[in-house]
């Protein structure tokens, strides 16, 4: 099994570049975790939101493998607890596909991409940085991964 983070935003700061690329490798032994990056759509003066929202749901529908397993990041998703996501993660192993974490635009994500997600996560209440949620995403995943693998990361 493999994981993917698509997130639609590019040339993360080197901070951030630099922890996810750390997270990543913590991870690469229980579950390798590819970073693609999904052009946003043009927004400005004069141009259409939506428009720029359906460009983004394209790029990061077509960015999906074939048969993941879909998550998408949204506000009004389900919230876990560290030890719940260990249960979805093994949850998710036992299904026997790649995992496909999905992170929107600045509105959001596209009405076809929440249509083909199998399920959705929030990160919680508060609003993220985009850059930030890809942390934060990564972590929470090595985190439950670490919890699974009896890794003494996690002292709670």
């Amino acid at each position: 099994m493999k994981a993917r983070l698509i997130a639609t935003g590019e040339r993360a700061p080197a901070w951030v570049a630099q922890g996810f690329a750390d997270y990543q490798k913590r991870l690469s032994h229980w579950l390798p975790f590819e970073l693609v990056e999904v052009q946003p759509g043009l927004r400005g003066k004069g141009r259409d939101g939506q428009r720029a929202i359906d460009e983004e749901g394209k790029r990061v529908l077509a960015a999906l493998p074939k048969n993941a397993h879909v998550i998408a990041l949204e506000v009004t998703g389900k919230q876990h607890s560290s030890e719940q996501l260990s249960q979805r993660l093994e949850h998710w192993r036992s299904l026997g596909s790649d995992l496909a974490f999905l992170i929107g635009g600045p509105e959001g994500h596209a009405t076809d991409v929440l249509a083909s997600a199998h399920e959705t996560w929030s990160l919680g209440p508060l609003t993220l940085p985009h850059m930030l949620a890809r942390l934060v995403v990564v972590e929470q995943v090595y985190r439950a991964a670490a919890m699974l693998a009896n890794h003494p990361y996690h002292r709670a």
